[in-house]
């Protein structure tokens, strides 16, 4: 499995941090934001990422990140993401010739968690179908293909306005599954915001490619999430018992700040 950090866009809402420096190299307390998602996917033994950049301050992450050997890494790549407000989605597309057709774990940049994903990576890396697999002959003819599989990390948050809301439910073999996805809505059907973590299979790019521009005219990860919905196959597991905050607003930066002093103490 591959990694990847999604660290483009303007940081508009930290300014005017953001005048001077890309959000996601904004500190935490005593690392860099980008550090938090990169050790995230390490720990779950994810050893080749590839960073999405965007922006004026794209190049400043070289000199921060390097290689990557610091952070356990075999290969670091990156990428660069023209329009800054094109989407997650538009972001995660630029990465389809690195994934090479292996399942991939995808992170936001601004994500702060010491949860720890290798358990929900492993069972994955054996879920996600093989995209050599041969194709079947349907009942009425038509080719029938591997089903895609995703998988998103969900929890509970006081502030559902602000992330994508999932509704859930259980199937008949006690699979936890995720019924629908709403994109940051006024009145939200539950507090089950999704997180910023996900996993993947090859479907993912074919997904990308049907969605079309939102009222926001950028390509939304949650209409990605909601064509695997379509499928009956996105999956969920919740990040209880772990620290998990997104950066991405002034109080939210002191409150991950704040999480990891005290952690390091």
């Amino acid at each position: 499995m591959k990694g990847i950090v999604l660290a483009g866009g303007l940081g508009t809402r930290l300014h005017p941090l953001t005048l001077a420096t890309n959000k996601h190299l904004l500190p935490v307390y005593d690392k860099p934001m980008i550090y938090y998602p990169i050790n995230t996917l390490s720990r779950a033994g994810i050893d080749e990422v590839m960073i999405v950049v965007s922006g004026p301050f794209a190049g400043d992450f070289i000199p921060i990140l390097k290689n990557g050997q610091d952070f356990g890494l075999k290969s670091l790549r990156y990428a660069f993401q023209d329009k800054p407000n094109g989407g997650i989605a538009d972001a995660l597309s630029l990465a389809e010739e690195f994934a090479n057709g292996e399942p991939i774990a995808v992170i936001l940049g601004d994500n702060t968690t010491d949860v720890d994903i290798s358990q929900d990576v492993e069972r994955f890396k054996r879920i996600a179908p093989d995209p050599n697999a041969p194709y079947m002959i349907g009942l009425k003819g038509s080719e029938v293909g591997p089903k895609a599989v995703g998988w998103v990390f969900l929890r509970e948050v006081p502030d559902p306005h602000r992330f994508g809301v999932a509704t859930v439910t259980t199937d008949s073999w006690q699979t936890p599954k995720v019924l629908s996805i709403e994109e940051k809505p006024d009145n939200p059907q539950s507090n089950l915001a999704v997180t910023g973590l996900y996993l993947y299979d090859y479907h993912v790019w074919k997904f990308i490619r049907r969605c079309a521009p939102s009222h926001r005219n950028e390509l939304e990860i949650t209409d990605v999430n909601n064509h695997y919905i379509n499928e009956g196959t996105l999956f969920y597991s919740g990040l209880e018992g772990a620290f998990w905050k997104d950066a991405g607003t002034f109080d939210s930066l002191i409150e991950a700040g704040n999480y990891w002093a005290k952690k390091n103490e």
